[in-house]
């Protein structure tokens, strides 16, 4: 309580706040109701958002962001030098306050050396001495949602929370984007028109443990075609375009692999046009259901209590194993939470999304 009170009234004059966004796309998306949280407590202030740049379209697409300034690491912001030019950067901004999401004591290196009077968030990763305003980072904080575990931080600053809900809503130019794409692949319909559109993610960062098996995907891909006459297209980074070959070369029909040569904000303007979306648990999966695309999430050694995509939409496909959630990178065993996820696990579950 006493944290709270004193940074609420350290922080309502603050006019120009700085926010360390978080680096990974999906982790991006659960800080959006942390970042609104922030606007409606401080309504006349200008908010930027400091992100590398491969999450910086998730940012862009939050209203309650005034700037995007991109941290380049690896590139001119990398090492130590790199750092010490960034903090330099930041300080000819002259702003009055920091709130770290990141929970890297990089963060508050750099906010501590760009001159920020007002350094505040998590005690992580032993940052507290460098921070003015600490919260410090429970057991049990530690245990929810990531919405939630955001949120519980800029509310003990002293926030007015916003709605728990995350929505991305794109502007007219996703829509441009999305048909410049269409038009060079032939991809058709989407969004109830005259073809189903099919979106996948089969890959997935932090290691195997969190994929499903290729030829599954490809399975499912196969009978949505053979049943709905659908287009299915692929979307993932440059590190899933192998797992996107797999699926492509196991499915018996002509796929749309766009896996590695999209950036995200094209993959997001394909994924809006998307009537379902079926995801491992990765950055793409949380997107989907920001964008309220109708979606099939499938979890193995990950914690859908925590990491599960927002959206009213969103169906989670997961079997209950007594090793699951392991949160290992590789299962040390015989695999068996994703191996219990069949076939028709993940099919039904689309074909009931798409017959709604």
């Amino acid at each position: 309580m006493n944290v709270r009170i004193s940074t609420r009234n350290s922080l309502e004059k603050a006019k120009n706040i700085l926010v360390r966004g978080t680096n990974w796309i999906g982790d991006a998306v659960m800080t959006i109701p942390a970042v609104t949280a922030i606007r409606n407590t401080f309504p006349e202030a200008t908010i930027s958002v400091l992100a590398k740049p491969w999450v910086a379209e998730v940012y862009r697409l939050c209203p309650a962001v005034n700037e995007i300034i991109l941290f380049h690491d690896p590139g001119s912001h990398s090492g130590i030098q790199g750092k010490i030019r960034l903090a330099g950067e930041l300080r000819t901004k002259r702003f009055d306050a920091a709130i770290l999401l990141q929970n890297a004591i990089e963060a508050a290196v750099i906010s501590f050396l760009a001159g920020i009077p007002i350094r505040a968030g998590y005690n992580s990763d032993a940052r507290g001495f460098l921070l003015t305003h600490s919260v410090q980072r429970t057991k049990t904080i530690k245990e929810v949602h990531q919405i939630n575990y955001y949120m519980e931080m800029v509310k003990s600053l002293g926030c007015r929370l916003a709605e728990k809900s995350v929505c991305l809503q794109p502007d007219r130019d996703f829509a441009s984007v999305s048909g410049d794409i269409f038009r060079q692949h032939g991809i058709k319909g989407g969004i109830k028109g005259d073809r189903l559109l099919i979106g996948m993610a089969p890959g997935a960062t932090y290691g195997p443990a969190k994929k499903w098996f290729p030829e599954r995907f490809a399975a499912v891909a196969d009978r949505l075609i053979d049943e709905f006459s659908a287009q299915v297209v692929l979307l993932g980074s440059g590190e899933d375009r192998k797992s996107a070959e797999q699926v492509e070369q196991k499915s018996r029909h002509p796929l749309f692999n766009l896996s590695g040569h999209t950036n995200l904000k094209e993959a997001i303007a394909v994924m809006a046009r998307c009537d379902l979306f079926i995801s491992n648990d990765s950055g793409l999966m949380h997107v989907a259901g920001a964008l309220d695309v109708p979606l099939v999430a499938i979890f193995g050694s990950t914690n859908p209590a925590t990491t599960s995509p927002v959206g009213n939409k969103s169906i989670v496909v997961r079997k209950n194993v007594p090793c699951s959630p392991c949160l290992k990178e590789v299962c040390p065993t015989d695999f068996r939470c994703m191996d219990m996820v069949s076939i028709d696990d993940v099919y039904e579950k689309a074909r009931d999304l798409l017959t709604k």
